[in-house]
């Protein structure tokens, strides 16, 4: 299981990490931390031991040991620690239901998906989203329909908010 975003869904669903892996029968789990707040670094989670036993020579294989590899897997013990990475993904799931609030507020931005997690997806105009581009960067989900896709992340602060939506409205 890819668990880039998996914080962010434990924390919309407001359960445990094992019950969207390990209880639901997910084998290997990669649990990213980039996307929670680490410089860099995932952690490779073997919940099935089975699936472990070759690892070690497999990494070296796909050339995934890096060097001073306790630097990386230290963040984790921050991360993990008096659990940071939930606090983290409910503010950038926090975040993200601010911006889905402040943009309905607004003309021509039309929400398509209701905000669960850390995404906010709608659809703008064209010329709004090249002008938009040029000061924050976001990915055009569907370009054959304008719709973009709006990330919050655990450094996403409410003036981050505040400070697009003004923007934002000067382009309308």
């Amino acid at each position: 299981m890819d668990g880039a975003r998996l914080a962010n869904a434990a924390a919309s669903l407001g359960t445990s990490l094992a019950a969207i892996t390990q209880d639901v029968g997910i084998d290997i789990l990669s649990f990213g931390g980039t996307k929670n707040g680490l410089m860099l670094g995932e952690a490779v989670v073997f919940l099935n031991p089975r699936f472990a036993e070759d690892f070690s020579f497999i990494r070296k294989q796909g050339m995934q040991l890096i060097s001073k590899m306790r630097f990386i897997a230290a963040q984790f013990i921050a991360l993990l620690k008096d659990d940071l990475w939930l606090k983290n993904a409910q503010h950038a799931n926090a975040m993200a239901k601010l911006l889905e609030k402040k943009l309905k507020t607004l003309p021509k931005i039309r929400l398509t998906q209701e905000v669960q997690a850390n995404a906010v997806f709608a659809i703008l105009d064209s010329p709004l989203i090249s002008l938009l581009q040029q000061k924050y960067p976001f990915y055009e989900w569907n370009p054959s329909t304008h719709e973009v896709r709006w990330m919050t992340s655990w450094d996403t602060t409410q003036e981050d908010i505040e400070a697009f939506i003004d923007y934002l409205q000067t382009l309308l």
